[in-house]
């Protein structure tokens, strides 16, 4: 509809309309729209973190303002274009290898190449902090080594499971020049910090109880945060109101721990909100997150593109798939009614239980036994949302 997509002209149209720049040793908010920038610095969520006036176009910023202000904005429909630029880091330097350790020969594809260059912005302010998405199997981690390879600079890399960490330890070693020592691990396992160093989510967000270390050996198989059920941890899924303390959360020292000039986000829609709140404090270091989707059952995509940065690359995995580069996929949706005894039920409940309702939907069972049937002696991978819907498949 005309009138829906007049809307979403002037939606995007407001990015951009306020900037945040360097001044001296300090940030500055500007806008051109004088009116704009007045009614703005009338709404009750941005005047605490608004300076002395400059002048009619702008106002001072604090730099540890930086990332709720940004928050502050994208919540009242102007988000920020930041330009105020960053911190270099510690510099490492990194060459991308013509033949893996493996002895198979490598090349950045295009599409990779392409995302990482955009991001990097040859090192312009416009650059250094955005999301790139990208399909499962397209190499979103062969994008974070070429952004790696273009910055030249000491690296954290954050993702969600002993696994995944791994498995960017052994491409980062396989793909560059780096060496064992360049490259380290900082988990429940294992705690090195050194020029790259590679980390899970949970153990960044490991709460000390009394009375206990800060370890947390055996705790990271896999991350909890998107509706799991009975697995979820309340923690990773809303905004906590306490302070982040050392105290509490004894592993955010990583992020203070090296000048880091690159910090990589794997799979950005798992962010935990804990992680959101010690990233609002450290705009100045350059942000690249990697997803293969902007959508987050919390409802925090507005974070994601503040804190982290916009989207700035994607490509449809159908455009992959045509050229090769993933497997080919037939996708069907199919649509289950719900069970009458289950509609009143469905229809009286909050957002949040009408999801899992419709989520362990019984009928579905007899959708996947159909299907187990038709695709017998065939591999097949189930994915649900809860494990009591799991249990009851087995």
């Amino acid at each position: 509809p005309m009138n829906l997509l007049t809307e979403i002209g002037e939606r995007v149209e407001r990015y951009g309309r306020v900037k945040l720049l360097k001044h001296e040793d300090k940030l500055k908010l500007t806008c051109a729209d004088k009116p704009l920038l007045e009614e703005l610095a009338r709404q009750p969520k941005l005047r605490d973190y608004l300076g002395k006036r400059l002048d009619a176009k702008s106002f001072l910023i604090e730099p540890g303002h930086r990332g709720v202000l940004k928050q502050a904005l994208i919540n009242v429909g102007y988000p920020a274009e930041d330009l105020a630029g960053y911190t270099d880091g510690a510099p490492l330097p990194t060459n991308l290898r013509g033949v893996t350790r493996m002895g198979v020969p490598f090349h950045v594809r295009d599409y990779q190449r392409e995302a990482a260059d955009i991001f990097y912005a040859g090192g312009d302010v416009r650059g250094g902090s955005g999301v790139i998405v990208l399909p499962c199997g397209a190499g979103k981690t062969v994008v974070g080594i070429a952004a790696m390879a273009l910055m030249q600079k000491s690296t954290l890399v954050l993702t969600t499971s002993i696994t995944a960490v791994k498995q960017w330890i052994r491409e980062i070693l396989d793909k560059t020049d780096l060496s064992e020592k360049d490259v380290v691990e900082y988990s429940g396992e294992v705690k090195q910090i050194g020029p790259v160093t590679v980390a899970t989510y949970q153990i960044l967000t490991h709460r000390r109880v009394r009375g206990q270390g800060s370890g947390v050996r055996g705790q990271e198989s896999g991350i909890r945060n998107q509706g799991a059920g009975e697995d979820v941890t309340p923690d990773l899924l809303t905004p906590d109101p306490c302070p982040l303390t050392p105290e509490e959360y004894p592993h955010f020292k990583l992020f203070d721990e090296r000048d880091w000039g690159l910090i990589i986000y794997d799979e950005v829609h798992l962010l935990p909100a804990p992680v959101f709140r010690v990233t609002a404090n450290i705009q100045a270091r350059r942000r690249l997150g990697l997803t293969a989707t902007l959508i987050r059952e919390d409802g925090r995509e507005g974070d994601v593109f503040t804190l982290i940065g916009p989207k700035k690359y994607d490509v449809p995995w159908r455009e992959l798939e045509g050229k090769g580069w993933i497997a080919e996929a037939n996708c069907t949706e199919v649509r289950v009614a719900m069970p009458d005894e289950l509609r009143m039920e469905y229809a009286v409940s909050e957002w949040r239980n009408k999801y899992r309702i419709a989520s362990e939907n019984p009928a579905k069972e007899d959708v996947v036994e159909r299907l187990l049937a038709l695709y017998e002696g065939k591999n097949v991978l189930i994915i649900g949302q809860y494990l009591k819907q799991l249990r009851s498949l087995q």
